[in-house]
């Protein structure tokens, strides 16, 4: 049940992370810099972590060290520049809607490896069986999303923007595909350190292209909303969400834990209606109500976790 409550708690967290974003995007910072301050805050979090106990730089071959370097991409920078950039091109409705069908992309990513695959078995991965329950409650919580996110909006298809937001889903699909293996093999400390780490380190072309003199200016960066908001998502939204969803992931089984991220466009309303003076439609209330049924029926009906629980002290990286 608790790894319930904090899989409630991250996604809430997450959701809240659009106004942030927002707020920063709306103060002058491009979405790059933001990622990049982001991400450095996390990652020296965990230097600090790594001061009461021995740190592990590498990976014990050079397949799982490109493994993190693809968690990093598609877990981080990828994931959040086709994200921001399909803001560019469509309507933020449209995004925010595909960017959170990541949980039925998982499940499909899953179903497909685990059918092709001869070591599925021995991933770590969530068993898949669609049942009609599982089915339901995804139709459900989709259209759930649908009316949360396109209530009052016009909608207004824009293939380019369409593609991006898919393209984010799909790259947080993969991220917690390959999270699952990782996590078991080597702790979720480990693992979100080199998410952090590579995440950092290929946004760096990003901004060499685009320019970064807003990280140069004192007066921006030290401005208590501006630096308030990017401690949010350093300290709070990526260090410790980032290092409890691997937790989770490890606990529940990835497809269960994904499915938490339908109540993404949920806790951004609630968070838009208190932090921003938006309003919540009558439709929009509807649409809560299905998400929740829908998450409820597909955690529900999932199948249990067929690799096992791993021991604590693995989950978080901590070795005899």
């Amino acid at each position: 049940m608790k790894y319930h409550l904090l899989a409630l708690v991250i996604v809430a967290i997450w959701g809240l992370t659009f106004i942030s974003t927002k707020v920063l995007i709306l103060s002058g910072l491009t979405p790059a810099e933001i990622f990049f301050v982001r991400f450095l805050l996390a990652y020296l979090g965990m230097l600090l972590f790594h001061l009461v106990r021995r740190i592990r730089w590498f990976s014990d071959s050079i397949r799982d060290e490109l493994k993190c370097l693809l968690l990093g991409v598609c877990g981080g920078s990828v994931y959040f520049l086709t994200e921001n950039t399909a803001l560019r091109f469509t309507q933020a409705s449209n995004a925010s809607f595909l960017v959170s069908t990541a949980p039925l992309l998982t499940l499909l990513l899953t179903a497909a490896y685990l059918k092709v695959s001869r070591k599925g078995s021995e991933s770590g991965l969530q068993p898949v069986k669609f049942t009609l329950p599982l089915v339901a409650g995804a139709i459900l919580a989709t259209l759930g999303m649908a009316l949360v996110v396109f209530s009052g909006v016009r909608l207004k298809l824009s293939p380019k923007g369409d593609l991006l937001a898919l393209g984010a889903a799909l790259c947080w699909a993969i991220y917690s595909l390959l999270a699952v293996s990782l996590t078991k093999k080597y702790g979720s400390v480990f693992v979100t350190r080199k998410v952090f780490f590579y995440g950092i380190l290929t946004i760096v072309p990003v901004l060499a292209i685009e320019g970064s003199s807003h990280l140069a200016d004192w007066d921006m960066m030290t401005n208590p909303k501006v630096l308030l908001n990017l401690l949010f998502l350093g300290a709070i939204a990526s260090l410790m969400c980032y290092l409890g969803w691997n937790v989770v992931m490890s606990r529940l089984g990835h497809v269960t834990a994904s499915n938490y991220n339908f109540l993404n466009p949920f806790f951004t309303l609630i968070g838009a209606a208190i932090f921003l003076g938006e309003r919540m439609t009558p439709m929009s209330a509807i649409g809560c109500v299905l998400i929740f049924l829908g998450v409820w029926c597909t955690g529900r009906h999932m199948v249990g976790h067929s690799s096992g629980r791993i021991p604590f002290g693995r989950r978080i990286g901590i070795r005899a």
